[in-house]
């Protein structure tokens, strides 16, 4: 596994060095340590400060090869993962404020939109890895997330809860929600829900990492946040979709901006499966013809 870790020196860069060190020593992962600087005034200070948080990585047996660029940011990390391939990305994160749709700097959600990798943002004081918190909406999608928190769970041997919310139905629908709620039935069912959440299940488990499935019933972001606080998670993993067209950015969705601005422990952004192909002009003609 490869993995990048940005740096402009500062107090919340600190934080991804320390939650990409304890990654990546237990991955034994190729590990780069990229600095930032929008100012070529300030690399001499960059640098100073990287050789700091380089020797700290080593102190955990990662041995990180240390890039230096100068520039705006959110470009420099999409250069630096467009000429090389990772498996993850590590950024820190400043919170603004508590109201609007972004509560953090605006550069975390434009490089979780940018970048073909994963995104690791290091949000609080993270000094474990033991659970983790996986968002799923139960499709099949969601499999190369659940197959990457697998990989860093297995390596840092934490367990993983698989989350699913569902919206409050009405009340003449009793049955069906005690039935989500005994996940054993559920997952014993033949509903697509209940097929997708255990083959997740499985898959984690195959690899040796302990999983389990809830499903709750309300308004999902409240949802997702009792769940945090009752399970004591130390990493949120939720998902991004890639946008159609030849421009490869990936779309973040409310439920995924709602977490990063209200987490405080951090987040995994992954990544779901390329999109189905769309139908295209001359296929829904020839559909019409179809049946004649």
């Amino acid at each position: 596994m490869k993995i990048l870790i940005c740096s402009d020196g500062t107090a919340p860069a600190e934080s991804a060095i320390r939650l990409g060190g304890l990654l990546a020593g237990s991955l034994r992962a190729e590990t780069t340590l990229l600095g930032i600087t929008e100012n070529p005034a300030d690399e001499r200070s960059l640098r100073d400060a990287l050789e700091g948080q380089a020797q700290s990585l080593r102190a955990e047996n990662v041995f990180p090869e240390v890039v230096v660029h100068a520039g705006e940011p959110v470009r420099q990390i999409l250069k630096q993962t467009s000429t090389t391939t990772y498996n993850l990305v590590v950024i820190g994160s400043r919170k603004r404020e508590a109201t609007g749709r972004y509560w953090r700097s605006r550069r975390t959600y434009e490089v979780i939109k940018a970048i073909q990798p994963a995104v690791l943002v290091a949000i609080g004081d993270c000094k474990r890895l033991k659970r983790f918190l996986v968002c799923t909406g139960g499709k099949e999608f969601i499999g190369q997330a659940v197959q990457l928190t697998g990989k860093l769970a297995a390596a840092v041997e934490a367990s993983v809860t698989l989350l699913h919310v569902m919206a409050e139905p009405p009340a003449i629908y009793a049955d069906l929600v005690s039935m989500e709620e005994d996940v054993d039935r559920l997952l014993e069912s033949r509903s697509e829900l209940g097929r997708n959440l255990l083959q997740q299940k499985k898959e984690l488990e195959r690899i040796g990492v302990s999983a389990e499935v809830r499903v709750r019933h309300g308004i999902v972001i409240d949802q997702v946040f009792e769940e945090v606080r009752e399970g004591d998670y130390d990493l949120i993993v939720t998902g991004t979709s890639q946008a159609r067209g030849l421009l490869r950015h990936y779309i973040m969705g409310d439920l995924t901006r709602s977490i990063l601005n209200r987490a405080n422990s951090p987040v995994l952004v992954a990544r779901g499966g390329p999109p189905k192909p769309g139908r295209t002009l001359w296929k829904a003609i020839k559909g019409l013809f179809a049946g004649r």
